[in-house]
């Protein structure tokens, strides 16, 4: 029952990021350039739950951005970058604990910078088209800014989501009320 609440509310999580990402953070850019929310999500929810969630999770929200608005025409191309994203989020599962918030912002930021420097070798680099230090300087790194400061926003909400309604049971706490019946 746990696993399926878990597996409803990613889901709702990867949609509402999704929406809010493709409608409201294209009306409140700076400058053009907007958050991205799905690695936010994404980097948060492998620090929580391990790589093969965050690679799962990665996969399913690069898909929807591909088939939704795939820029290279390539479809699978963001799903390839987010799960590989979301796998190496994942490798930190242990290293972090999830009360001190400046270490899961920092893994989105360092997510967030390999995301879109894979898409630039990926969709750019290969045509030809683009110098890297001008997409550092003018869009990478203020996406990453702005990824950055809506993490520290994002990921308390999603620690008490996951606190509240997906953590994993242990057999400890399945166990811990419940007597043995002893044997005379």
């Amino acid at each position: 029952m746990r696993k399926l609440r878990t597996f409803i509310i990613i889901g709702l999580l990867i949609l509402a990021c999704f929406i809010l990402q493709s409608s409201l953070f294209r009306v409140v850019t700076f400058g053009g350039i907007g958050p991205n929310l799905m690695i936010a999500l994404i980097c948060s929810l492998a620090l929580m739950f391990g790589d093969i969630y965050g690679a799962s999770i990665g996969f399913l929200s690069g898909l929807l951005c591909d088939i939704c608005f795939s820029s290279s025409g390539v479809l699978g191309l963001n799903a390839l970058i987010y799960a590989m994203t979301g796998f190496l989020a994942g490798k930190f599962e242990k290293l972090v604990f999830p009360e001190d918030v400046r270490m899961p912002a920092l893994c989105i930021l360092a997510g967030d910078f390999l995301s879109g420097f894979m898409s630039f070798c990926l969709n750019f680099l290969i045509r030809g088209r683009m110098v890297l230090p001008y997409f550092l300087i003018h869009f990478l790194l203020p996406e990453m800014l702005y990824t950055f400061l809506i993490s520290l926003l994002l990921y308390p909400l999603l620690l008490i989501l996951y606190r509240k309604y997906m953590r994993p049971i242990r057999d400890s706490e399945i166990n811990y009320g419940r007597k043995k019946k002893q044997v005379l």
